[in-house]
């Protein structure tokens, strides 16, 4: 395969891709159910976080937000994450 090739399947395939967004194009209801899905995607993973991490640190004994931080920045990753990927496709 060469490179004109590849350039040109590349280019075929976008202009299919936007094609089809163009059909596909939705009014405000769709835009606002794809933002409180991106919405969702993000938020669930911080808030299972800190629900889990509030509960490890309570089996600690004295005063500790250690686990309760460390799983809410690990939400916000797994939730960066996930909108990057549903944004993506």
């Amino acid at each position: 395969m060469t490179d004109k090739e590849s350039l040109r399947r590349q280019v075929e395939r976008q202009a299919k891709r936007m094609k089809k967004a163009e059909q596909e194009r939705s009014g405000l209801i769709g835009q606002t159910v794809y933002i409180g899905t991106l919405g969702l995607i993000f938020v669930l993973p911080v808030v299972a976080g800190a629900y889990l991490g509030h509960w490890l640190d309570g089996l600690v004994a004295g005063y500790s937000v250690r686990w309760t931080l460390s799983l809410i920045l690990l939400g916000v990753f797994v939730g960066a994450v996930n909108v990057y990927l549903f944004v993506r496709d």
